[in-house]
């Protein structure tokens, strides 16, 4: 299970570094992620990280710079797969608090024995990211 950890380190290094590349080789193809108001499948790696571009984009714009992730559960369904509740915590280039999220990941080791995202599920990024927007504006 230290390889969850580590695997969760390298995401956090992707996202700081806006590596879209880096963090699609994370997820299986295909992957599916999920939130209450989509779904997105992905069955094409460069289609992947075209929607990472993307999200990159967004995070510069906003001027997040740093992420931490902290594991709330990690539970072993099989040998293979593992489920997996992560609290992202986003910060700015001072370190400054942003907000914070939470996701629910299946991991699935790959043929090669490295752990790959099959299933993202977005629990509450969008309601957290508006009221930080909110918060904002008010200021």
């Amino acid at each position: 299970m230290n390889s969850v950890n580590a695997f969760f380190e390298s995401y956090t290094r992707a996202l700081e570094n806006f590596d879209a590349k880096g963090l699609s080789f994370l997820y299986n193809i295909p992957c599916t992620m999920l939130s209450d108001d989509a779904t997105s499948a992905f069955n094409d790696a460069g289609k992947l990280e075209g929607f990472f571009n993307q999200g990159t984009v967004y995070y510069r714009q906003f001027g997040i710079a740093h992420a931490e992730h902290e594991i709330w559960m990690k539970r072993e369904i099989s040998e293979r797969i593992t489920l997996v509740k992560v609290n992202w915590k986003y910060f700015d280039k001072d370190r400054k608090p942003m907000y914070n999220c939470d996701y629910h990941y299946t991991l699935r080791l790959d043929r090669n024995n490295h752990w790959k995202i099959i299933l993202s599920v977005s629990v509450n990024e969008k309601e957290r990211l508006k009221a930080w927007q909110d918060s904002k504006s008010r200021r």
